[in-house]
């Protein structure tokens, strides 16, 4: 399967580094993620830098990146 628009592979994780408009708007973003990840019981690493934030998703039990991460990273971009 492949990579989503926008995200890299590295270090067996899909990464994408998202810049917001202000940090309560990255805020607001993460927020919005958090709500993703506890709905779907599958929970990014996530680092907020004032207005970047940058996702890593990665399945840790099956040593890499699945097909539910990419499909969590495609739903990541559209709340951003």
């Amino acid at each position: 399967m492949s990579t989503p628009d926008g995200w890299r592979e590295e270090d067996d994780a899909l990464v994408r580094e998202f810049e917001l408009e202000s940090f309560p708007a990255a805020i607001e973003f993460v927020r919005r993620l958090a709500d993703l990840a506890e709905s779907e019981d599958h929970h990014p690493d996530i680092d907020i830098r004032y207005r970047r934030v940058v996702v890593r998703w990665s399945t840790h039990s099956a040593g890499g990146v699945t097909d539910r991460d990419r499909e969590l990273a495609g739903r990541t971009a559209a709340l951003a």
